[in-house]
């Protein structure tokens, strides 16, 4: 066969290929020209998750009759005139009308200000119709039918009608927090109605009507620039996470983009604080000069290049990790909220309705307030009301659980204005429950603890190596020789953390010293857990770069364990300490190491407001 060329309707549905990958593609792409033609007020209704149907309706500028046959030929735009270094709009490459109607049965209706009329022109499969006078309003309205009818093979790849609903739904989320002045509304008989009213550039509430209302409680301010870079946003506290990666949203120059480098870096500066398998909540928007990013690299317009990558991830890590710094010890409101939720729920009242008519009887002393669950009924709730009035409570001296050890201190005023208050009890040999001048903290002990001695490591790794404690005799720890040989070929970078170790025959380990500050730990589980560590890890990666990996894991085995007793001294030591340490909210998995309960959230369980 000799070289020949292509028709135009084959190149297009080939470029087509490319461009509208799925119905959430050709929403992308009309939204964005909606956009670039000024409109304030964007409708987008769908049918059968956009197979079947897509319009947008828009008020922007129009077109008149000689740029609406344009509209439709292949690489024909208003938005860029010879330079692609300097792209200020959405689209510019002219590429998307056309391709969809290549694959569809496509429909533009559009009228220019002070025009005595719109123009409608129809393109299917690649064939376009001859332009013809209509009536409308000021603005575009796009429709898209039968979606990819030309080229049934590419029907048959798209997921079901709810699935395509649900992208579509996340794309246009995605650009409406990009532009807070457009009002969106999303409707069609596949799905509820969104409406998205404008904010008037108020980033912040419009990030909230598409995000939640918790999104101003959970989340802190990142500002920051570096060179000619700036970074905006917000970032979710670590300790309010997310099961993917979907609460990301990242904007160049305004542009909504899903770049890998991007959520890498993201990734990189939330490494020490959140559990595997979770993702942080981010809305961050970096500007820059246009000849600083490429956003030609994929017809999509989705990926992104930079001049200088790692400026870039730089800012990003070390301006998250900055503002994570600046807050302390904030951990999470959310946890509160789902406590003092639980407490309210049916379920909660019924069994302690139930519990109190049989089980529930009163133990130890007034002053300790202690309860227990007994086997046999002490008496019927009624009859417990007088005893337990504010006027007149009667005296308890059944002995307190062993689980519920009551510290008891004399208030002290100073102590309990901290913002972790003052230790009153610990219960179940692993929560401290603290009092605050207006409310209640509760304290996971290991879990706080945990985090401290990891921030003392990476203290001690920034100023040199790390403390160790020679054993008196060294511990002999059996492993498969390949995890020996994996530890023994990393000693030098583990003798860094101050952990010594050596091979001891062809299938132990011997350890002669420890991180000083771990105290006395368990050291046998200590060496294989970071031995199942290593295992993970590429052969050429150096340790050295993953030391704060090691020192995570190291810190959680030298922290206090749930089930040790700790006197009052010891609580309010801890909960100092807290205070005192950046990051301290959450674990090194990112669990949250406390929730706080105000007065005001008790009262109300108890019906007082």
């Amino acid at each position: 066969m000799r070289v020949h060329q292509l028709p135009e309707t084959l190149i297009n549905q080939i470029a087509a290929g490319e461009v509208i990958e799925r119905p959430a593609s050709v929403v992308k792409e009309l939204v964005e020209n909606a956009i670039d033609a000024g409109a304030r007020r964007i409708e987008i209704a769908t049918a059968a998750g956009g197979k079947a149907l897509i319009r947008v309706i828009d008020d922007g500028r129009g077109m008149d009759a000689e740029d609406l046959t344009l509209a439709i030929r292949r690489h024909c735009t208003s938005k860029i005139d010879q330079r692609l270094d300097d792209i200020s709009t959405l689209g510019f490459r002219g590429e998307a009308l056309p391709s969809i109607g290549s694959v569809a049965r496509l429909t533009i209706r559009s009228r220019p200000q002070d025009a005595p009329h719109a123009n409608e022109v129809t393109l299917a499969g690649g064939i376009p119709a001859p332009l013809k006078p209509a009536a409308a309003n000021q603005g575009t309205t796009v429709e898209v039918r039968d979606l990819f009818f030309a080229t049934p093979a590419r029907l048959k790849f798209l997921k079901s009608d709810r699935a395509e609903t649900a992208a579509i739904t996340e794309t246009v989320r995605r650009i409406a927090i990009a532009f807070p002045s457009v009002r969106f509304t999303l409707s069609g008989p596949d799905r509820s109605t969104l409406d998205l009213p404008s904010t008037d550039e108020d980033r912040l509430a419009r990030i909230a009507q598409v995000l939640g209302e918790e999104f101003a409680a959970n989340t802190i301010a990142v500002d920051a620039a570096r060179e000619d870079v700036g970074l905006a946003g917000h970032i979710g506290l670590p300790t309010w996470n997310k099961a993917n990666s979907l609460s990301q949203y990242a904007f160049v120059n305004g542009r909504p983009v899903q770049d890998k480098q991007i959520l890498s870096a993201i990734r990189a500066a939330y490494s020490d604080t959140l559990p595997r398998g979770r993702y942080p909540v981010a809305v961050l928007w970096i500007t820059l000069d246009p000849a600083l990013v490429d956003v030609n690299v994929h017809p999509a317009k989705s990926d992104v290049r930079f001049r200088d990558p790692g400026l870039v991830r730089g800012l990003i890590v070390g301006a998250i990790r900055q503002a994570l710094l600046a807050e302390g010890d904030r951990a999470s409101p959310s946890a509160s909220t789902g406590l003092a939720e639980a407490f309210r729920s049916p379920q909660f009242a019924s069994a302690v309705s139930q519990a109190g008519a049989t089980h529930f009887r009163p133990t130890g002393a007034v002053a300790h307030g202690g309860w227990q669950m007994g086997a046999s009924p002490s008496r019927p709730l009624a009859g417990l009301a007088n005893g337990f009035a504010e006027t007149g409570q009667s005296e308890i001296t059944e002995t307190v659980l062993p689980s519920a050890r009551m510290e008891q201190a004399e208030a002290d005023p100073s102590i309990v204005e901290r913002p972790l208050g003052a230790a009153r009890t610990q219960i179940h040999e692993n929560y401290i429950v603290a009092q605050t001048r207006d409310g209640l903290v509760i304290v996971d002990q290991h879990a706080a603890h945990e985090r401290l001695v990891f921030e003392r490591f990476k203290t001690a790794l920034r100023a040199g190596k790390v403390a160790s404690q020679i054993l008196l005799l060294p511990e002999i720890i059996d492993l498969p020789e390949d995890d020996c040989d994996r530890l023994a070929e990393r000693a030098e970078d583990l003798a860094e953390l101050g952990l010594v170790l050596e091979r001891f025959g062809p299938g132990a380990i011997a350890v002669r010293e420890t991180p000083s500050m771990l105290g006395e730990t368990d050291i046998g589980g200590l060496i294989r857990d970071l031995a199942d560590e290593i295992a993970e890890w590429d052969s050429s990666s150096a340790l050295r770069d993953r030391l704060e990996a090691v020192a995570s894991t190291m810190a959680c085995h030298g922290s206090v364990r749930s089930g040790r007793r700790l006197v009052t001294e010891e609580m309010n030591s801890l909960l100092r300490e807290m205070e005192r340490t950046p990051g301290s909210g959450q674990c090194n998995h990112g669990r949250p190491t406390y929730i706080e309960l105000k007065l005001t959230d008790i009262e109300k369980l108890f019906s007082r407001r």
